[in-house]
């Protein structure tokens, strides 16, 4: 029992990196994938296309593959063609990897939040003299937030899941830690049971409050459902 424990408490000191890497991703993955999403409901066929192939090469590939592109590919090639260079940290291109690879799915949860958002929404905005920027920014987008929010918590945890690939380019977030305490002492079921347990313990409070702020969400819509399906009563004051 006591390695279990001990493979438990080891796995825990990987979170913090685990915890950090997830956050600044998904707030660098919002960003530009909310950039992204625009450029897919563009008109232009140029900035269209160009996000396109984005979404397609990132999600079409691997993102243990896209790690180790920029964690030793891209320094190596930069260091035969260019310059010496060497990254300062590799928390560095795992936070730049996680950050782009969540963009290309957080675009397509942006994308269908701005769809789903009233068309007669925007046109109001227009007719009351809004340019379509504005209207975007002041009207469409923050009605897209609130119904794309349990999707984004979604992805959180998921990406949470996805930073394991990082201990095969050094960053040593939860699973790096348990392969390292299963190289010192030859334990390695105990050491990979206390790995899933501390995912479990970051994971499983996180989806329960997708679910409750998920309920709380479809609550409020059905509120306002009735509300505006409720009959007047006669001889109501106008």
């Amino acid at each position: 029992m006591d390695a279990y424990i001990t493979g438990f408490l080891v796995s825990c000191k990987g979170i913090p990196a685990t915890v950090f890497v997830s956050v600044l991703s998904v707030a660098i993955g919002s960003v530009v994938g909310l950039l992204i999403a625009l450029m897919r409901t563009s008109k232009n066929r140029f900035l269209s296309g160009i996000s396109k192939l984005y979404v397609d090469i990132v999600r079409g590939t691997p993102m243990l593959v896209q790690a180790l592109i920029f964690a030793y590919g891209i320094p190596e090639f930069i260091q035969t063609h260019l310059f010496y260079f060497k990254w300062a940290n590799l928390i560095i291109p795992a936070i730049i990897v996680c950050g782009l690879n969540s963009a290309a799915y957080m675009s397509e949860v942006i994308r269908s939040g701005i769809q789903a958002v009233d068309k007669g929404q925007m046109e109001a905005a227009r007719s009351l003299g809004m340019s379509k920027t504005m209207a975007m920014r002041l009207i469409i987008i923050p009605q897209a937030v609130k119904i794309i929010l349990p999707a984004v918590g979604n992805e959180f945890v998921t990406l949470i899941k996805e930073t394991s690939v990082l201990s095969y380019v050094g960053v040593h977030e939860i699973l790096r830690k348990g392969t390292l305490l299963s190289a010192a002492t030859f334990e390695a079921f105990p050491a990979y049971i206390g790995v899933a347990l501390a995912y479990l313990l970051l994971t499983l409070p996180l989806s329960k409050l997708i679910a409750v702020l998920e309920r709380r969400g479809k609550g409020s819509e059905k509120k306002i459902g009735e509300e505006k399906n409720k009959p007047v009563l006669e001889g109501g004051a106008a």
